[in-house]
């Protein structure tokens, strides 16, 4: 056989294989520069590797944080632009993403998005830059088709004002739901608080009616940025991203009790501190935290099997520039991270007994990547 036969053979056998054993990662995008929105591409789990060329480009303005449905049939993002908006789009079995509708978040500069338990509503983090009249909190109707309807309710905090440059105004930096999906949670960046919501999806005009108690306070000039319950719902964690901490709490009635609070960084420069996003192993084990900033960094924890504690492990480049988001693959052997600033998304391999990251085994270019989701 020639070298020309053999080397589409090669090619083939290798499309093949992606398209026979991969996972679907989404990514999404800021589109200041060359990218064009979300990209769908192949994850081998085996092996660590994306397929370099897209299944599929989906045209779509900054979404910057992407939410599956529970089915993983409708797409959500959130369009993270100075005058926001929520977008929908379906997604068929084969994993092809079309377009439904968008609509206005009333807000500026929307960071993220969930979806309640009962799939009714979308709710919406405006983070919004400007101090006036600052972020808030919306909810989002979900229609039996996809399709997102106009916003039902809107919700603003009061800011901390201790660092006047980042917290004259609210800035609502995610919203999740607690495991059983009674309450959604809002860290709120500009604050320093988490509030607290409970939801009633019977109630379309309000879901969303303060919990008792209302918030959990944190340090000032903080900075509370992403939430993450463990599967029990006995334990959250926090990333505080001015201070370049991680904290950890004891969830009980829906109050969040401070147990713990780590450095995420040795660094005394104040450049070296800007806490992102957080996950946790398939297993609960282990916790993983991305400091972004100067130190650029995923932080390893592993996680006390009783009490939730947690106790440094690892810290590792993520060579490249601003983790904006990471996510473990289906097999939890990898972790992949997307690097905003650097235009790349690296993956490493990962240790599931030991909890470490271990070497790089790609680092795919990829215009100014924000969010990674996998269907599987």
């Amino acid at each position: 056989m020639n070298r020309k036969w053999t080397s589409l053979l090669t090619a083939s056998l290798m499309t093949l294989a992606f398209s026979t054993q991969a996972a679907t990662l989404l990514v999404g995008s800021y589109t200041d520069g060359a990218s064009q929105g979300i990209y769908r591409y192949a994850f081998e789990s085996k092996t660590g590797q994306i397929e370099p060329t897209p299944q599929q480009v989906i045209k779509s303005v900054s979404p910057s944080w992407l939410v599956l449905s529970a089915d993983q049939r409708q797409l959500f993002v959130v369009n993270e632009t100075p005058q926001g908006h929520a977008s929908s789009f379906s997604v068929s079995s084969k994993g092809e993403i079309k377009p439904l509708n968008q609509v206005a978040t009333r807000g500026d500069e929307p960071t993220h998005a969930s979806l309640s338990r009962d799939q009714r509503y979308l709710f919406v983090a405006n983070y919004a830059v400007a101090p006036n009249p600052g972020g808030s909190l919306v909810v989002i109707p979900v229609a039996k088709d996809g399709k997102l309807k106009t916003v039902v309710q809107q919700v603003r905090h009061k800011p901390s004002g201790v660092n006047p440059e980042r917290q004259a105004g609210a800035h609502v930096h995610s919203l999740v739901l607690s495991p059983e999906g009674s309450h959604l949670y809002a860290s709120d960046l500009g604050a320093d608080k988490v509030f607290i919501y409970r939801y009633d999806g019977a109630s379309p005009d309000k879901p969303l009616t303060p919990a008792i108690p209302a918030s959990v306070t944190l340090p000032p000039g903080s900075g509370p940025r992403h939430l993450l319950f463990d599967a029990k719902g006995r334990h959250a964690y926090l990333t505080l991203e001015m201070s370049a901490e991680v904290v950890m709490f004891d969830v009980k009635d829906a109050a969040l009790q401070e147990r713990q609070r780590l450095p995420l960084t040795e660094q005394k420069d104040a450049a070296a501190r800007a806490a992102g996003g957080l996950n946790l192993s398939a297993d609960g084990r282990f916790l993983y935290v991305s400091n972004r900033g100067t130190a650029n960094e995923i932080v390893v924890f592993s996680v006390g099997k009783d009490d939730g504690q947690l106790t440094f492990l690892q810290r590792r480049s993520v060579e490249g520039d601003h983790p904006r988001e990471f996510a473990l693959d289906p097999s939890d052997n990898f972790l992949l991270v997307a690097n905003q600033k650097s235009n790349q998304i690296v993956v490493m391999r990962r240790d599931p007994r030991t909890g470490k990251l271990e070497e790089t085994v790609q680092t795919l270019p990829q215009d100014a990547p924000s969010d990674l989701k996998f269907i599987e």
